[in-house]
């Protein structure tokens, strides 16, 4: 049986080193971030074509940057996607991504971990788990997302929010470990901040909008 590439045991979730070819794969992400970072701020158009070439798939996403990943190619998002300055998304497997789905400041997204014992750990063998995120999900500025999380759709997590574990649909989640609050219903379509409601005005918008 023939000996597997590194970039094929990366991809199949298995112990893998970060050798001359997966640091070439790196390296071509790198430079697609060099021109993104660096980019005229007032250039949205562009921002949005560099984020496409950047991305595995993506439809109108928008980053503001600066933005970081390993890959880019291994990012896969659907339509409306947005994350807000300074986020990271570490793809050494796959980062799955619905429709409508929007990061704060300073988001984190770990698909990328090492061995526990420091014998193995030393030995330069890593590893990758996929994370994946449904529709309709915000995620809180500086929240953390862990290796092989996956979160449901529908789904608001709280600043600061450290995600070890999987979130189901429909959820308001927070903490350190992060922790289901209590489910998402019909009576919080009006809320806005705490018990804040929207004004008439905007909330006769949204039901125009939604029709």
């Amino acid at each position: 049986m023939e000996k597997l590439t590194h970039p094929q045991r990366r991809d199949a979730g298995m112990a893998y080193i970060a050798d001359e070819a997966v640091n070439e794969e790196m390296l071509q992400c790198k430079k697609i971030l060099q021109r993104l970072n660096f980019m005229d701020r007032f250039d949205l158009d562009g921002i949005r074509e560099t984020v496409k070439e950047l991305f595995g798939k993506s439809e109108d996403a928008f980053v503001n940057p600066p933005f970081y990943c390993d890959y880019g190619k291994h990012i896969e998002v659907g339509k409306n996607f947005f994350a807000n300055y300074n986020c990271t998304l570490l793809d050494v497997a796959k980062i799955k991504i619905g429709d409508n789905c929007q990061m704060a400041p300073n988001v984190a997204i770990y698909t990328a971990g090492h061995p526990v014992h420091p014998m193995s750990r030393n030995s330069a063998y890593e590893y990758g788990k996929e994370v994946s995120i449904g529709d309709n999900v915000w995620l809180g500025g500086n929240t953390v997302v862990c290796p092989g999380v996956h979160i449901g759709s529908n789904v608001v997590i709280g600043a600061g929010s450290v995600v070890t574990k999987d979130i189901p649909d429909w959820s308001i989640a927070a903490g350190n470990p992060c922790k289901v609050i209590r489910k998402i219903t019909d009576e919080d379509m009006r809320k806005l901040f705490r018990e804040e409601e929207i004004d008439d005005e905007a909330w006769e918008d949204i039901l125009q909008r939604m029709r």
